[in-house]
């Protein structure tokens, strides 16, 4: 495993060649869809979470890539060659399991040393390996333990160091920081970005955690239904979804239903605001951190008056939650302790946000 920098790049670089390439790729489980004929370019040096709602596909799509599963129909190359009817001995992956997979009666170096003893490689060779893999998890105090007396994060770095001690050209990662509680995730989250940008290496991980995602990865594909919804960098995704469903998977968002009628769209709260495009249904999406809130005056392009029914204190910033005159509630997220100190339960409010804040999707 050399140190190679992080790419700044990624797309820009390797756009023309991808290192793994699905094409027309799904499949059936009887009359059941768990992935739906879908394309998906993976580049060199990527971390790509595919992200989505359990059931969606995401697992099965990850089990594909490694060989697990055999797509019901598609091609899966990678590095230019079809392994699409390989099995995952034969393919440059190697996958790291939500239960660790580890051998309870071997030690933490020999966990780490088992796939490489089992394709026979050099005795030195081996120990090289296994010393740059323990040094790179940093184990190198643990490395005579048994697996029972190590924390959940400790035997994370341990099937970890046993997935990247192969070499693989593509790790996998299947939900793999899901069974650590939340202080462990996210020292297990730094881990895995001080690790990606060290090796340079290609990492797909599967997950729920919407922040797990926006975190780590510098590509998100979205899943929903067997289908990838939307793909492209976390802030793409975070601030210009394409549906509704994205808008509201990845993160908090207030949705505004309305319509649109010659480039004008009316909101079912009353408001009125201008947005090209076809006539119909449309849903406009606003983060909380973009709205405004006061008892007086917006500096916005959208107000509406409602009354303030919760102030919940989250740290970092207050979240309040205004009920408008239609009934809808939204949230809006601030920091200032100027504002929270002038607002009180039940005070009539003004919210609004600009337009160049909104989105609007179709539907």
């Amino acid at each position: 495993m050399k140190d190679v920098p992080l790419r700044n790049s990624l797309a820009a670089a390797t756009a023309k060649h991808p290192l793994v390439r699905l094409r027309g790729i799904s499949k059936r489980y009887g009359d059941i869809s768990a992935v739906k004929h879908l394309d998906l370019d993976i580049y060199r040096s990527d971390f790509l979470a595919i992200l989505g709602p359990s059931g969606c596909g995401k697992t099965t799509l990850l089990r594909i890539i490694g060989g697990f599963v055999a797509p019901t129909s598609g091609t899966v190359e990678i590095d230019g060659k079809n392994v699409t009817r390989w099995g995952p001995e034969k393919r440059p992956t190697n996958t790291v399991f939500q239960g660790y997979g580890l051998f309870p009666h071997m030690s933490v170096r020999q966990n780490i040393a088992y796939g490489l003893k089992t394709a026979r490689r050099p005795k030195p060779e081996i120990q090289q390996r296994v010393e740059r893999a323990i040094a790179l998890v940093r184990l190198e105090e643990f490395v005579d333990r048994s697996i029972d007396q190590l924390s959940g994060g400790q035997q994370q770095r341990v099937s970890l160091a046993r997935a990247l001690v192969m070499e693989p050209q593509v790790l996998l990662l299947d939900e793999p920081l899901a069974a650590l509680d939340l202080k462990l995730r996210q020292a297990m989250q730094e881990e895995l970005r001080r690790i990606h940008r060290q090796i340079g290496g290609t990492f797909v991980f599967v997950t729920h955690d919407q922040g797990e995602a926006l975190g780590l990865a510098n590509r998100i594909a979205v899943m929903d239904e067997g289908e990838i919804i939307q793909e492209g960098g976390p802030e793409e995704i975070y601030s210009a979804p394409k549906t509704r469903f994205v808008s509201t998977f990845i993160g908090e968002a207030n949705i505004f239903i309305g319509s649109r009628r010659e480039g004008r769209v009316h909101l079912d709260t009353g408001a009125i605001i201008e947005a090209a495009g076809p006539d119909g249904p449309i849903t406009v999406v606003v983060r909380p951190e973009a709205m405004q809130i006061s008892r007086g005056s917006l500096a916005a392009d959208v107000e509406l008056d409602g009354t303030l029914v919760d102030i919940i204190y989250l740290g970092g910033f207050v979240k309040y939650i205004v009920a408008l005159r239609s009934g809808q509630r939204v949230a809006v997220h601030n920091s200032s302790g100027a504002l929270r100190r002038s607002l009180s339960l039940n005070d009539p409010v003004k919210i609004g946000w600009s337009a160049e804040d909104q989105r609007v999707v179709e539907g």
